[in-house]
């Protein structure tokens, strides 16, 4: 009998694009890396590295150019509108809908999946008040600071109570105080759910703070170091995992 397969899967996948002016451009080569259900994985690499790309191969936005990317054994492209209600995006920008206010926004994902208004309300109020925006549900986005804001955009995601989470650094525009303060909420909610979730990060210290596990990508998107992360690394182990990312970046050490 064979094993259930991984909840996320890329088997050498390649993605090239091709230029107005026609020249090929890679942005993945061979990218082969699998994630096991429940699991916070975290991204890392150099802008242009090729992380959004896979992101996008992931969230079923674009097809590979070769290569296989499964998410629950389909193919995200292929399969997009499975998905529906079974994946959770957040963004680095929060693309709230201005004309919508605080809870309407947290509810659009409830409502796509045609929940009836009242449910959907009365669910996109529960996650306001978990995130500290029970006060606020009536405020329309140029009412809210930037980090409510991202509050808001995190509540939507996990207002549909998505299988798969997808984070494309959702914390990177916020100011340190109100981003270290969102990362810490933002991981106990993933571990409250059980989802399976990959985070993108440019950030070496977010990604060993988030993720079980690191995977450093440098261009075309391929990964050229992984190791093991989260709170239970000792701070020597943390340190040595430190180095070698920086060393697998290319960034000299001290």
């Amino acid at each position: 009998m064979s094993l259930p397969e991984s909840e996320i899967v890329f088997e050498g996948v390649s993605k090239t694009f091709e230029r107005p002016d026609g020249i090929a451009v890679e942005a993945v080569r061979a990218l082969s890396f699998t994630v096991e259900r429940g699991e916070l994985v975290a991204v890392l690499g150099k802008t242009g590295c090729g992380k959004s790309t896979m992101f996008n191969l992931l969230a079923g936005l674009i097809q590979p150019s070769a290569g296989r990317v499964r998410v629950r054994g389909r193919d995200p492209y292929r399969d997009f509108d499975w998905f529906r209600g079974k994946l959770g995006i957040v963004f680095q920008s929060d693309r709230l809908m201005p004309w919508r206010t605080a809870i309407d926004n947290v509810a659009l994902g409830l409502e796509v999946n045609k929940i009836a208004r009242a449910e959907r309300l009365a669910i996109a109020a529960q996650w306001l008040e978990r995130l500290g925006l029970a006060n606020r549900a009536g405020d329309y986005p140029h009412a809210l600071s930037g980090g409510m804001r991202q509050r808001v955009s995190i509540a939507r995601a996990f207002a549909i109570k998505p299988d798969i989470l997808l984070a494309d650094e959702p914390f990177s525009a916020l100011d340190e105080v109100t981003g270290n303060a969102l990362r810490a909420e933002f991981l106990d909610l993933v571990r409250d759910t059980g989802a399976t979730g990959i985070f993108i990060t440019h950030s070496i210290d977010e990604a060993l703070q988030l993720g079980r596990r690191v995977l450093v990508f440098r261009r075309p998107a391929r990964i050229v170091y992984a190791a093991t992360a989260g709170k239970d690394l000792t701070a020597a182990a943390r340190a040595t995992v430190r180095d070698d990312i920086l060393r697998a970046l290319d960034i000299e050490t001290e």
